[in-house]
């Protein structure tokens, strides 16, 4: 059966079917995914029994995968799973669910906030690709908002108003907002404020989106009360429910989606059990602003 893809959600979510991940594949469907990711940003893999290896290698086929640390509290020695995958799970070394009180389990609440993966990088990320290999047994869907349903849909003043305007990202902003703000020096140093453009157009589609995410601390040149009471209001325009795509996981999923044109968060799950979610992430290419020393 050749690879297919079927609309989940019109315009954003998108189901693939006739393709087998955990082997080599071809040219024809690999450029069959990226236009898949193109038109519809969010892409479901059911039945993909993946190992660590090959996520990885089916990662490659989109670029290089992002390895730079700073995306986490986990200490070196402290890491589950082999360089080139993120560890998005509740688990530590021994796959038991954390602590309570694990500062790596706090830290990681964050990702129950509306965000994109690695805004909070210089050269943000392209693409995510998360495989479920243990749902929670209740909670924990992901849901994804389509960053270009929101910026079509703004007003004419709001876009004129947004245009060019540049926003700081950082952990330390995401995290503040949770009440996680016992963070060492290197760790201070490491979530640094960077700069990221608040409208992006897509190399491909030429279609344009909002930059939004959890990790924005300030809009550049402006005061700091009035950009965040701004920044508050886009994203509450952007996450309504007619724009957000919400996945229920089943073992085994591997969703895709383009950080350049989604937001997206876990819900709450009981992490008194286990929940294994293993992600690897495609390097994008380029900042979107130009970065000024912190």
């Amino acid at each position: 059966m050749a690879l297919s893809v079927q609309p989940l959600q019109p315009d954003f979510a998108g189901e693939v079917s006739g393709v087998d991940l955990t082997r080599p594949l071809s040219t024809d469907e690999v450029a069959a995914i990226e236009a898949g990711m193109d038109r519809y940003t969010v892409l479901v893999f059911h039945d993909q029994h993946l190992t660590d290896e090959q996520q990885m290698a089916f990662t490659r086929n989109f670029g290089a995968i992002e390895t730079a640390r700073g995306g986490n509290v986990t200490k070196p020695g402290e890491q589950r799973l082999p360089q080139g995958m993120n560890d998005v799970s509740n688990l530590g070394q021994d796959n038991r669910p954390l602590a309570r009180d694990d500062r790596r389990r706090l830290f990681n609440l964050g990702n129950q906030l509306w965000h994109s993966d690695s805004s909070f990088r210089a050269v943000p990320a392209k693409y995510s690709i998360l495989s479920c290999r243990l749902p929670a047994n209740r909670g924990g869907n992901t849901e994804f908002a389509d960053m270009r349903a929101a910026w079509d849909t703004l007003d004419p003043a709001t876009k004129a108003e947004v245009e060019g305007l540049i926003c700081e990202h950082s952990l330390i902003y995401s995290r503040g907002t949770l009440g996680f703000t016992d963070l060492t020096d290197e760790e201070k140093a490491q979530f640094r404020p960077v700069r990221q453009s608040l409208v992006r157009t897509h190399p491909v589609s030429g279609r344009r989106s909002l930059y939004l995410a959890s990790h924005i601390g300030t809009i550049v040149g402006w005061p700091r009360p009035e950009a965040m009471a701004f920044i508050r209001e886009l994203a509450e325009h952007a996450t309504q429910p007619g724009f957000v795509y919400v996945h229920r996981w089943r073992q085994w999923d591997l969703v895709m989606w383009d950080n350049r044109q989604t937001m997206h968060r876990v819900r709450r799950f009981d992490d008194r059990e286990p929940r294994d979610m293993r992600r690897t992430t495609v390097a994008g290419d380029a900042p979107t602003a130009e970065q000024v020393a912190a």
